[in-house]
């Protein structure tokens, strides 16, 4: 006896990307107006059918992607996911009764991806290297994946020699590649503890693949060339597995809404700086302190601004800033500031920037749901909400980045 379908029709997309119906259920891969059918497993649809397809339907250009749990919204066309996403924006100002204007997306391109952390699996018949099938430890090879730069999708060979030098058929490894500009730079994690003789095979395949830098679970094994990365005229060399950002025409279009919010300060506080994304590129028209809890990512911001002419004053501390954010008296000598925390936003040092009134803020956020609870606080203070530019990095995923402007009452139109 067949399991038992039931019908549906979707309301609207969640914020992980899956649509929702009256209940609520949530079926993965379908968009508003749809009516749907399949197996109701809790709240969760299994067994999809489409029996009435949204206009905003299209064929997923990836032959992975019904495999593949990378990407979440291929089904839907550019156009919607473009719409949704700024949509959700919205939303969350709305339910922290604010608003502003939505200047557009700026969406990155296919196979822009300079970063991705493939799984690695060694196997009775050889190495599996790809990504995940949606909810699943399997790993599901991708060679034709539609996201990543071409250049990342041929390290399966160092990934079968790194695999078979030290991975384990009992565990999975990490391998977080980055396309710099000196040739790729990994960071395996999850691999055998190292001992010397694992050190020289490593060392060995880094320079047989011509690898800029090997790091093995947080230790430089090789660096053959520093791989850095251009941030303004700077060129840093982050920390194997450092933050950087996914793509460099979103990297580029953060920047550029974050140039424009802080205007013609003179002196610039970044906040949660990492190894200088903004303040290398602000230091060419301003003075700036960087501060970043890491030490290593401060250390490689330092680095770089000292290697590289020309620049304005870049002082910098490494600083928890959710336990010790700066003070208002420490905020007084800013022009303006840029904050761009993790995803769960920084009430806390949002709540010492409203006290300060630091005159111009840039707020740069992968969470619209804690930029809007963080946006409220300078709202209450007096901060006007100028603009919100949308980016979106992660093409075809649920994804979504902002930079807002904010400026406090004195200085007036911006």
């Amino acid at each position: 006896m067949g399991r038992v379908m039931d019908s549906f029709t979707i309301d609207r997309l969640g914020h992980q990307g899956d649509g929702i119906a009256p209940g609520p259920v949530f079926a993965p891969r379908t968009l508003p107006g749809e009516t749907v059918s399949g197996v109701l497993d809790g709240q969760r649809l299994t067994e999809i059918r489409i029996d009435t397809p949204s206009a905003d339907r299209v064929r997923p250009p990836c032959r992975h992607y019904k495999s593949c749990g990378g990407c979440q919204l291929q089904h839907a066309s550019d156009d919607f996911v473009a719409a949704w996403k700024q949509s959700v924006v919205a939303q969350a100002l709305e339910a922290q009764g604010l608003s502003a204007p939505i200047r557009g997306i700026a969406t990155s391109p296919a196979r822009s991806r300079r970063r991705a952390a493939f799984s690695v699996r060694r196997t009775k018949k050889g190495v599996l290297m790809g990504f995940h099938a949606p909810a699943s430890d399997q790993i599901v090879e991708i060679p034709d994946c539609l996201l990543v730069d071409p250049v990342l999708l041929s390290m399966r060979d160092v990934a079968q020699d790194l695999a078979r030098a030290g991975g384990s058929r009992k565990g999975e490894m990490t391998m977080l590649t980055t396309r710099s500009e000196a040739g790729l730079d990994l960071a395996v994690s999850g691999g055998k503890p190292l001992d010397r003789a694992l050190e020289v095979a490593l060392a060995q395949l880094a320079q047989t693949h011509d690898l800029a830098r090997l790091a093995w679970d947080g230790e430089v094994i090789a660096m053959r060339r520093p791989p850095y990365q251009s941030f303004g005229r700077a060129q840093v060399v982050p920390p194997p597995g450092a933050f950087l950002q996914a793509t460099r025409e979103g990297e580029a279009a953060l920047l550029a809404a974050v140039k424009e919010a802080v205007g013609p300060a003179k002196t610039i506080v970044d906040l949660f700086a990492g190894c200088g994304t903004f303040a290398l590129p602000l230091s060419e028209q301003a003075d700036l302190h960087a501060v970043e809890g890491a030490a290593d990512m401060v250390t490689a911001l330092d680095t770089a601004w000292r290697k590289t002419p020309n620049l304005h004053q870049l002082s910098h501390e490494a600083r928890d800033l959710f336990r010790r954010p700066l003070l208002p008296d420490e905020l007084a000598r800013f022009d303006a500031a840029v904050i761009d925390p993790p995803r769960a936003g920084a009430e806390a040092q949002v709540a010492e920037l409203a006290r300060a009134r630091v005159g111009r803020i840039a707020m740069v956020s992968c969470n619209p749901v804690t930029f809007a609870r963080d946006a409220k606080t300078l709202a209450e203070a007096g901060y006007r909400l100028n603009w919100v530019q949308v980016v979106d990095q992660f093409r075809w995923s649920s994804h979504v980045e902002l930079v807002a402007s904010l400026t406090a009452a004195h200085i007036g139109d911006a």
